[in-house]
């Protein structure tokens, strides 16, 4: 099995939120990978990394990291691959790392979810490679749908809730 997606954090102390990622790719049946690489601490691998995606069968890049945030774009910077962001909340609540993924020079693009936002970098990842799997965009659909129904048999639930002055 060879993988499509490639999880890349810049420390194994952002695991807990790349999980979530790796956890929508495994319900979708996206095979992936998942390293730990600094963009600051080990920057010949991490140039290694990017520059071989290709050559691997890579086709999605989420990358996380936090503060300064720059494993991203440095990789965007290298390969022709797509590379979605997740900012890692730390030192200032994750708004360093925000910027730091969405004010990318023109020509780089980082597609970047919310602070800390791993399980819509999994969807999305999910939904970028659907564009040429039907198979995997039904999941993808089923998977929105249930989204959906979630929402609706929690407000069925609201009607139980009962205050004196609640009208419905």
């Amino acid at each position: 099995m060879e993988a499509k997606v490639s999880i890349i954090m810049g420390s194994t102390s952002d695991l807990p939120v790349m999980e979530k990622a790796a956890a929508i790719l495994n319900e979708f049946a996206v095979p992936f990978e998942m390293n730990a690489l600094s963009a600051h601490r080990t920057p010949e691998e991490v140039e290694n990394f990017a520059k071989n995606l290709q050559n691997r069968g890579v086709e999605v890049v989420i990358a996380g990291a936090g503060m300064a945030a720059h494993l991203p774009g440095v990789i965007a910077a290298m390969t022709p691959i797509p590379v979605i962001g997740v900012p890692i909340k730390s030192g200032l609540e994750g708004m360093d790392a925000l910027l730091a993924m969405v004010q990318m020079p023109p020509g780089i693009p980082v597609a970047t979810v919310a602070i800390n936002g791993a399980v819509n970098a999994g969807v999305l990842a999910a939904q970028i490679l659907s564009v040429g799997d039907e198979e995997l965009r039904a999941k993808v659909i089923n998977y929105k749908l249930s989204l959906k129904k979630k929402i609706v048999d929690a407000n069925k639930e609201l009607a139980n809730v009962k205050y004196d002055f609640k009208t419905n």
